[in-house]
């Protein structure tokens, strides 16, 4: 077990390098904080928590470490709900985690791409063909997810629209 370990930080690391690859552009930096489109205080490439005060502005190297810890946190949650993915499976669905919370991969209940990968990740034995049809689904999933909660109604965001495409566009690279 400990020779896996190495193997999975490297994994890891490749997933968040894409994943922060897609949430850059997507995100922009903000240095001073303001409230996001669903009026969520939020500072740098989109850090969002108690931490993030309004008025402030935020240093580079303030905003670079959110970006590394936030984004290390979302691909860690989706590696723990879905283990063995391919990186660019990974980094797509991380980006989805960092941006909008686990819930599109981790809440089976809630989500139809969560379900597929965890029918990937519980397949005990690779069948190229099959992991192909079950993560292309996982992957067209994804262009659901641009709503955002805006005075209690579902509204699409053209932003959102736009990433998600991005994020599916890298998921479907890293097929079998």
């Amino acid at each position: 077990m400990a020779d896996q370990a190495p193997k999975r930080a490297g994994r890891l690391a490749l997933a968040a390098a894409l994943a922060t690859a897609l949430a850059v552009p997507a995100e922009g930096l903000r240095q001073v904080a303001y409230r996001d489109p669903p009026g969520v205080l939020t500072a740098c490439y989109g850090h969002t928590g108690k931490d993030v005060q309004a008025g402030v502005v935020y240093s580079l190297e303030q905003c670079s470490k959110w970006l590394t810890n936030d984004m290390g946190a979302a691909i860690s949650a989706v590696d723990r709900c879905a283990p063995g993915l391919p990186e660019p499976v990974l980094a797509a669905f991380g980006d989805a985690v960092f941006n909008m919370g686990p819930t599109i991969a981790c809440d089976t209940k809630n989500s139809t791409a969560a379900r597929y990968l965890q029918q990937y990740s519980a397949t005990t034995y690779r069948d190229a063909k099959a992991d192909a049809l079950i993560l292309t689904a996982a992957c067209n999933q994804l262009p659901r997810w641009d709503n955002a909660r805006i005075a209690g109604v579902l509204v699409r965001l053209p932003g959102l629209t736009k990433r998600r495409a991005a994020e599916r566009d890298v998921c479907l690279k890293g097929l079998p």
